[in-house]
């Protein structure tokens, strides 16, 4: 069920430098903004961010109460910023999710596709059926509100006028996939080539597409790691990531790695395409498959299962 949420205003304070940026060539305060995963991590700091930039915000996610929250903090700044609760991962709310928003607003300036789901699990433990909820999550969600969004701003776009901007948050794992990350890394690695694609189609018709890679960033999805292997290292605030979308979409930047000029991600994007094999020992080094693991889907196979723990044909 579709909900939409209008409520009072209430203190909150959340620091960014949104509506700073040297630069910028968009006016946010007439624009509406959909963000979706906006409940936790990037996603409601940059639904935030945007309407203390001045736009009007539809936030949205499944849970209703963190979105209320979300909403009320964007209302501080804009008083007609709303949110809608519901599933991405359902084709028929993402589409409707931005007609309902063109219906009560009259237009879509701004896209952010943010909503993702972990899954850092061993290939050999994930059902195919998890799989594919991880990538209608993370990545047609991301194709179902673009393609619902696009025609909207090719009207809006028609004279040479601003037509609108579809964000799209990727994860640097799509370009180093670390042991037990094969299937979220395929979903953002998907994100990054549909976007890729979408600066050549779009060319001239006034909409304009950018795509945010962030690195580790610190949200609740560390929270849900229990591999020791997993990545412990520096953790950089998600308000970092939400002022680069912001500038992103003022100064129509294509693609921006977040935090930028790291040294870690700059050498790892640069072995990654010229020396790929040594990036790939590296991580096995780093965070091997332990021989426990493949003898046990070793004989899951021998007894007739499929992949995932338990899985009968």
């Amino acid at each position: 069920m579709l909900k939409l949420g209008l409520l009072e205003s209430r203190s909150e304070h959340w620091h960014g430098t949104a509506g700073g940026h040297d630069g910028e060539a968009m006016d946010f305060r007439q624009k509406i903004a959909v963000v979706t995963g906006a409940s936790s991590g990037i996603g409601r700091v940059t639904a935030i961010t945007l309407a203390q930039a001045g736009a009007t915000v539809i936030a949205t996610a499944r849970r209703e109460s963190l979105l209320q929250e979300v909403s009320t903090a964007c209302r501080q700044h804009t008083p007609d910023s709303c949110h809608i609760s519901g599933d991405l991962g359902d084709k028929a709310f993402a589409q409707h999710l931005v007609d309902e928003t063109v219906e009560r607003y009259g237009r879509i300036d701004i896209l952010v596709n943010n909503a993702a789901v972990p899954m850092h699990r061993s290939l050999y433990e994930i059902a195919v059926d998890e799989a594919e909820e991880v990538m209608r999550i993370n990545f047609l969600s991301c194709l179902w509100t673009s393609f619902a969004a696009i025609p909207h701003m090719l009207l809006q776009g028609e004279g040479g006028e601003e037509g609108g901007v579809i964000v799209n948050v990727s994860s640097f794992v799509a370009t180093v996939a670390p042991t037990h990350e094969t299937i979220y890394a395929a979903s953002k690695g998907a994100m990054n080539s549909f976007s890729r694609g979408l600066w050549n189609d779009l060319a001239g018709s006034g909409v304009h597409c950018v795509l945010v890679i962030p690195g580790p960033i610190d949200t609740p999805i560390w929270d849900k790691f229990e591999d020791d292997n997993a990545y412990s290292g520096k953790l950089y605030p998600p308000q970092m990531v939400a002022d680069e979308i912001v500038a992103a979409i003022g100064k129509r930047r294509f693609e921006v790695t977040v935090p930028r000029r790291n040294p870690s991600l700059v050498t790892a994007r640069v072995l990654a395409t010229l020396v790929p094999s040594l990036i790939r020992k590296g991580v096995a080094r780093m965070n091997p498959v332990s021989k426990k693991l493949v003898d046990d889907a070793r004989d899951r196979a021998k007894a007739g299962q499929r992949m995932g723990l338990g899985k009968k044909p």
